[in-house]
């Protein structure tokens, strides 16, 4: 029996063909690589709604595949560690989560190549890496759409640095970073490795809120996963976190600091990514974006016309 995932590769393929476009001519006006059609048809790269809604506009389908898009359950029978099971349940469910994360990308926002580089570190079985990689991508599409949850992630500057799979791979993972930046639901700001006055927790930590009012903390140890919801943790967890976000470089700041770092990846194979010391920053560009920090913040200043608010 055929897939969604294939049902709909050959809908795209129909409508390519009919249109009289070729996968290169295709991927020239989305824009994407070739072998992103490619696989997308072949049915073994699931892509966002974007991707559809951009088919629709090219080929002129009448919104047809956007719309078989989001019916698809594009990861049936997926499987988490059991350790993991009961939070992939509440990202399913979530209609907030406020997240910090050290290290490493947080899994909501790693591309496929990033997180088949992480999972190969400590994983022999290729069947295995990428039934895990299919596991992390299934959490993500319903953050990744238009309408999706609340997600606020502060990032700690060494999950930008960390190289994960290569320079093209941290490229490419930055370059979505700044796109899923964009979408109305998503807020992604940098906690600046130089920046030693914010209080900050000692591990990578998600506040989740459920429909019901349930809120939960969710932290990871070695191998292992805590969920704790006692009102108490709760809240100091979050005044913590809301203070933390007050404090670090505002989204069109860690923007700018993010594309700053794409560029390095994409120029020379490791730009400013592998200096050792992390606390030294490039003296011009980055000196002017922590300035502000060490200064006593006396006065509010009003965002230039066109900036966005975190």
């Amino acid at each position: 029996m055929i897939s969604n995932a294939a049902l709909f590769g050959e809908l795209l393929r129909h409508y390519r063909e009919s249109a009289l476009y070729t996968q290169e001519a295709l991927a020239r006006e989305i824009p994407c690589d070739r072998s992103f059609v490619t696989r997308v048809e072949a049915a073994t790269r699931v892509p966002q709604d974007t991707f559809a809604k951009k088919c629709d506009e090219v080929l002129g389908t009448g919104g047809a595949l956007a719309r078989v898009w989001s019916k698809i359950d594009w990861y049936e029978q997926v499987e988490h560690p059991d350790w993991f099971e009961r939070r992939a349940q509440m990202d399913a469910q979530a209609v907030a989560v406020r997240a910090y994360q050290t290290q490493v990308m947080p899994g909501l926002l790693q591309t496929p190549d990033y997180a088949a580089a992480l999972f190969s570190r400590r994983l022999a079985n290729a069947v295995e890496v990428e039934e895990r990689v299919r596991a992390r991508l299934s959490r993500q599409q319903r953050f990744l759409s238009e309408d999706g949850p609340l997600y606020l992630l502060v990032l700690d500057e060494s999950c930008l640095r960390h190289v994960v799979g290569g320079p093209d791979v941290m490229q490419d993972q930055c370059a979505h970073l700044l796109a899923v930046g964009r979408l109305p639901n998503i807020r992604v700001q940098v906690f600046p490795s130089g920046h030693s006055a914010a209080d900050r927790p000692d591990t990578s930590m998600s506040l989740i809120a459920l429909p019901e009012g349930e809120r939960w903390v969710y932290s990871e140890s070695l191998e292992r996963g805590h969920l704790i919801n006692d009102p108490a943790v709760y809240e100091r967890h979050a005044r913590t976190y809301d203070v933390l976000r007050a404090d670090v470089l505002s989204a069109p700041q860690s923007a700018a600091l993010i594309g700053d770092l794409m560029e390095g990846y994409g120029r020379d194979g490791q730009g400013i990514a592998d200096r050792g010391d992390l606390g030294q920053e490039q003296p011009q560009r980055s000196e002017r974006r922590r300035l502000p920090r060490i200064r006593p913040r006396v006065r509010l200043r009003r965002p230039r016309p066109g900036q966005q608010e975190p």
